[in-house]
């Protein structure tokens, strides 16, 4: 990487320029962020995106079993039963009444 001395040797030799270095980069808020690290953060930085990456391997697995635990359970007979318990979905037990006729006629 170049630095940004007039006078340094790395404006114009690729093998005199500075490094390495490493550096953190990630996606917040729909901008990229990226700092630089030394080599021991670079080491644990590493460590903790490999965890990340099989938590987010576990937290999928997880969430595709419940997905399929949610599907089975809509697909067992006694989901129809579910139908039936709706606003005006039952049976009448007993016929209509008539209406009461008025006397006037």
């Amino acid at each position: 990487m170049k630095c940004g001395r007039k006078g340094c040797r790395c404006q114009e030799d690729l093998h005199a320029r500075h490094g390495p270095y490493y550096s953190l980069t990630r996606a917040e808020g729909g901008k990229t962020r990226s700092r630089y690290l030394t080599a021991d953060q670079a080491a644990l930085a590493r460590q903790q995106v490999e965890v990340g990456h099989a938590f987010r391997t576990h937290v999928d697995a997880y969430w595709q079993a419940c997905e399929r635990w949610a599907d089975a359970q809509l697909d067992t007979p006694e989901a129809g039963s579910h139908e039936a318990a709706k606003k005006g979905a039952s049976k009448r037990r007993s016929p209509p009444r008539s209406s009461v006729k008025s006397k006037r006629s």
